[in-house]
């Protein structure tokens, strides 16, 4: 009788197990489904706040621009070759009007930088869009050191001629 009880007790333990396995794994699964439906409900919902916030600020100021006055320059070349020119008329794009009124006294020391560099050029490098790209990248370079506290978004081109 002793194997007989101790059988039917294997029996027994023996039975619930494989129906508490699938009871937790089913709880595994609930609480992963929970967790991830509540992680992803998070950050809609945080992503959507931005959107709002973002509607919720104001527009961005426009720019405000510095007119540089018209420059022309001659470009350098060999000896002996016709003397080319070049005139530009600049624009330099600034954020707020508050450092627009601050460059302004900076001008001619703007000025003379330009003129320095622009002087040392020679036609060949101002040919096609990329020469122009080129420039207007070294300029902008020049006048924020220049102009050191006072950031220049761009330095826009007017007019540009070579002659």
């Amino acid at each position: 009788m002793a194997d007989n009880e101790q059988a039917e007790a294997g029996a027994v333990a023996e039975a619930p197990r494989p129906r508490g396995r699938l009871k937790l794994i089913i709880a595994a699964v609930a609480v992963v489904a929970i967790i991830g439906g509540g992680a992803g409900w998070f950050f809609l919902m945080r992503h959507g706040g931005e959107e709002m916030h973002a509607e919720a600020m104001a527009p961005p100021k426009p720019p405000s621009y510095v007119e540089v006055p018209d420059m022309l320059v001659n470009l350098a070349g060999q000896p002996g070759d016709r003397v080319q020119f070049l005139k530009v008329k600049l624009v330099l794009e600034v954020k707020e009007e508050k450092q627009a009124e601050a460059i302004r006294p900076s001008l001619p020391r703007v000025i003379d930088i330009f003129q320095t560099y622009l002087r040392e050029l020679r036609p060949s490098d101002l040919s096609g869009s990329a020469g122009l790209f080129r420039l207007k990248e070294e300029l902008t370079r020049r006048v924020n050191l220049v102009l050191s506290p006072y950031q220049v978004s761009a330095v826009l081109f007017k007019e540009v001629v070579v002659q």
